[in-house]
């Protein structure tokens, strides 16, 4: 089934290395449950150090081969700060993609689990920023530009210095320059992230805004993108468009802020991120700001400058997301 593919994977890779299945075999000790650190859908993610470099090893089952695809052509042909950073491949009865080790596991495992400190207000706004500039860099600086349509908690890596990393490019579409969207031929993504356009057909960079704005939630809130109340499964969006529809927004914020951060966090603070997930979530694609307005907006938000209210009046329909009261 691969041979098939294997002028594809020639004209792709030229920047990454090809390892040999016994290379790989040997540096997870025969892929070993003890160095299995993850899995999810069609992988197995194993621990591995080559040629004296910490790595991620994704072990994909054939099934997989357009993910496989996708993520090699993806990711030797960007490179950012803030993407996951592709050493090289490997194809012998299973689909091998050997990535850089990120220390510190995921953002949906730091919010999640009780077990690990909570990540302080600070540093969740350095991780917007972190992965809103990797997003940036796909949508609007590659040649060709991509749409990650997977982004979630789960695929944003946090290393040991708690900066973040954009991974997981499987479900990735490439765009046509001057192109605002493509037609796709199925769903794709994680339910919880999924704009409502998503079943019209077509996606555009918008859907990766939408989703990008439930990781903002999360952020704030610690909570999953579908939550579970009795018999009935609310979206963490739909949550926080009942707290803006209070007389006052900023009270009720208090009660989505996720309660291991106690007090030490500025209302002020969490208030603007909201106001910039709200943006990011309008029903209208035509509405959400571009991902580099969400850097600049999330670029102010770091600094704690005065420029806040501007930028949302101009980049992310500020005035129709918060009607004066």
């Amino acid at each position: 089934m691969i041979g098939a593919y294997g002028n594809i994977i020639g004209e792709s890779v030229e920047k990454s290395a090809k390892f040999s299945y016994e290379e790989l075999a040997n540096a997870t000790d025969n892929f070993s449950l003890e160095n299995k650190i993850g899995q999810g859908g069609f992988a197995e993610i194993y621990y591995a150090e080559l040629n004296g470099e910490k790595a991620a090893i994704k072990k994909m089952d054939k099934k997989a081969s357009k993910e496989f695809l996708a993520e090699l052509k993806v990711l030797t042909r960007v490179h950012h700060l803030n993407l996951v950073r592709l050493i090289g491949y490997c194809v012998k009865d299973s689909l091998f993609l050997v990535y850089e080790y990120i220390d510190n596991g995921n953002l949906s495992q730091h919010l999640q689990d009780s077990d690990r400190k909570p990540l302080s207000w600070s540093t969740r706004i350095q991780i917007a920023l972190d992965s809103a500039r990797g997003l940036e860099y796909i949508h609007e600086h590659t040649t060709p530009l991509y749409i990650h349509r997977d982004i979630k908690s789960a695929n944003i890596l946090i290393d040991k210095f708690f900066h973040a990393k954009v991974a997981d490019f499987g479900l990735a579409k490439l765009i046509d320059v001057g192109s605002s969207s493509v037609p796709t031929d199925k769903m794709a993504g994680t339910f919880g992230y999924m704009p409502p356009e998503y079943v019209c057909g077509n996606v555009s960079p918008k859907v990766d805004v939408y989703a990008f704005g439930v990781v903002l939630y999360e952020l704030i809130s610690a909570k999953e993108a579908l939550i579970k109340d009795g018999d009935e499964i609310k979206g963490l969006v739909a949550l926080f468009d009942e707290v803006f529809d209070q007389e006052d927004p900023k009270e009720g914020l208090k009660n989505m802020v996720d309660p291991r951060l106690g007090d030490n966090y500025s209302v002020d603070s969490v208030y603007k991120m909201a106001q910039l997930a709200k943006a990011c979530t309008e029903g209208d694609p035509q509405r959400r700001p571009k991902m580099r307005s969400v850097v600049l907006a999330l670029g102010a938000l770091n600094s704690d400058t005065e420029n806040w209210d501007l930028l949302l009046r101009k980049y992310c329909s500020f005035e129709s997301i918060m009607p004066a009261r």
